[in-house]
């Protein structure tokens, strides 16, 4: 009996080694590379370049900000540990004294200098800072940020990937060899980029604020919204971007998987190239605006997860207005616009789309809409750095495109898509020139007031509801498709999802 107890004490014991050893075994054994698919390829890796999302997804790995928007939206400390604002036009900002480049070299005040003068003079990004007249270095680890007037989104601009700190003696050295082996201060380093295909990181031991859970990070590029399912679904990627709305409900019904979704800053919209002559008579912009149907777009093609837009500004941004101009579904007055118009037989003409199987999809949607009042749309489906430079040299002429309000504020994007000065590249890629559309956008971005700042924009959505230059169509939702050993995602509202706590269990 007494060997029986010892024996049974014995197996306990093991048992309980074992149970212990398994669970650490179970949480201990973390893949050492986390792979995401997406739907484009970067168009650049230089963070003053590339500003469209599929490129942010992966430089907000490699590079940081001044600051970072925190869980509410909220501008906080990221590389600039602090900062105070000195009066209307002046902030001082004291830059944390622990970070390190890529490689090696402290990150000091003038490269912060350096950084945001040359993202001023970036022909893709300076919208974001050009509200800054004069930034200089108070020594190594403080800076002093000048605006020409007084401008409330700067601390929400210094947020936005595109103003991130880059090395002064790397850029100095080389820039091209940088922007194809960029060096930054972030979270993972830079190894490898096939173009079209993939991008390779790997972690920054030294980084300050501590080591990556995961080694590695491996970006692919993966078009069609299903493949990007069936890639977590094989184990061939631990997270999907972008997944499309009828492949939620897949995603959500595998046990397998698990789907991240949240709010989105995005709308997708028509742009509309005001340079072309055949949309050169606002009737016809109008016209397009009543003839297409949104929320059967919204109800069809994206299963009722999107909401229909009446502005480019999402309605969580400040500055969205009440008072936007709203274009229902109208057939019959689409058509009377049309006669009116100086194209009353209607015209032919191309619609520019990314290779994306769901937004193919919604163009031809708009396609047989638009056919209906003799406007017949070829469309072209391009590649997206194809597509980004046909908007950015006014090449297209309908176009189905997007923009994420990165801020979180209105300028961002009434600056970026309708000022004159911003036409190409930037954003407006209407190709729109109003000079009361200038003075309204100048008027809110140097108004501190937020309830004046209002009034302007509430003024500039009744006259944008004249002018026409986009069609917007629909809010979207964030989705990211995930195995179930997928810990610690965060979804980002701009689709720039940081990557630094996320593990992955074998």
């Amino acid at each position: 009996m007494k060997k029986l107890l010892t024996l049974s004490l014995i197996l306990c014991l093991a048992f309980t080694i074992a149970g212990c050893g398994g669970d650490d075994k179970a949480d201990g054994e973390m893949k050492d590379t986390l792979t995401w698919v997406q739907a484009a390829d970067v168009t650049s890796l230089d963070p003053h370049v590339g500003k469209e999302t599929p490129a942010v997804a992966v430089t907000s790995q490699i590079f940081d900000t001044l600051l970072i928007m925190d869980e509410n939206n909220e501008p906080s400390p990221c590389l600039a540990e602090s900062y105070e604002q000195i009066d209307e036009t002046t902030w001082k900002f004291k830059l944390r004294e622990d970070v390190k480049f890529h490689d090696g070299e402290p990150m000091t005040a003038e490269d912060v200098v350096f950084s945001i003068n040359r993202a001023k003079n970036s022909n893709y990004v300076s919208y974001v800072v050009d509200a800054i007249s004069e930034i200089t270095a108070d020594g190594d680890y403080e800076v002093t940020i000048k605006t020409k007037e007084p401008y409330s989104p700067l601390l929400a601009s210094l947020t936005v990937p595109f103003t991130a700190i880059v090395p002064k003696h790397v850029v100095e050295a080389d820039e091209e060899a940088f922007q194809l082996n960029p060096v930054g201060t972030g979270a993972y380093k830079f190894t490898e980029w096939k173009q079209g295909e993939y991008v390779k990181m790997e972690a920054n031991a030294d980084y300050w604020q501590g080591a990556p859970k995961t080694q590695n990070l491996v970006m692919k590029v993966v078009p069609e919204a299903a493949q990007r399912v069936i890639a977590i679904e094989t184990g061939e990627a631990d997270l999907a971007y972008g997944v499309s709305a009828n492949d939620a409900k897949r995603v959500e019904e595998d046990e397998n998987l698990q789907l991240f979704r949240g709010a989105s800053q995005s709308v997708t919209y028509l742009t509309v190239n005001g340079n072309n002559d055949k949309f050169s008579d606002p009737k016809v912009r109008q016209a397009i605006r009543y003839a297409i149907d949104k929320n059967t777009i919204v109800e069809t093609m994206l299963y009722g997860s999107g909401e229909a837009a009446d502005s480019v500004i999402p309605p969580n941004a400040f500055g969205f207005s009440e008072n936007v101009v709203k274009y229902e579904f109208d057939l019959e007055k689409a058509k009377q616009l049309m006669k009116e118009s100086k194209y009353p037989n209607g015209f032919d003409c191309t619609l520019s789309v990314t290779d994306d199987s769901l937004k193919n999809e919604i163009c031809q949607v708009i396609q047989s809409q638009l056919k209906e009042i003799g406007i017949n749309c070829s469309i072209q489906t391009r590649e997206y750095g194809t597509w980004i430079d046909e908007l950015g040299t006014g090449s297209h002429e309908l176009s189905l495109s997007g923009w994420v309000c990165v801020t979180g504020d209105a300028d961002y994007t009434y600056y970026s898509l309708f000022h004159s000065t911003q036409t190409g590249y930037p954003g407006n890629d209407a190709f729109l020139k109003d000079a009361e559309v200038d003075k309204l956008i100048e008027a809110g971005r140097k108004t501190a007031d937020p309830e004046k700042r209002q009034e302007y924009y509430d003024q500039l959505e009744t006259l944008l509801g004249d002018v026409c230059p986009y069609v917007p169509l629909y809010y979207d939702s964030v989705n990211v498709g995930a195995t179930q050993n997928v810990k610690n995602f965060t979804v980002d509202p701009n689709g720039y999802h940081r990557l630094r706590n996320v593990e992955v269990s074998q």
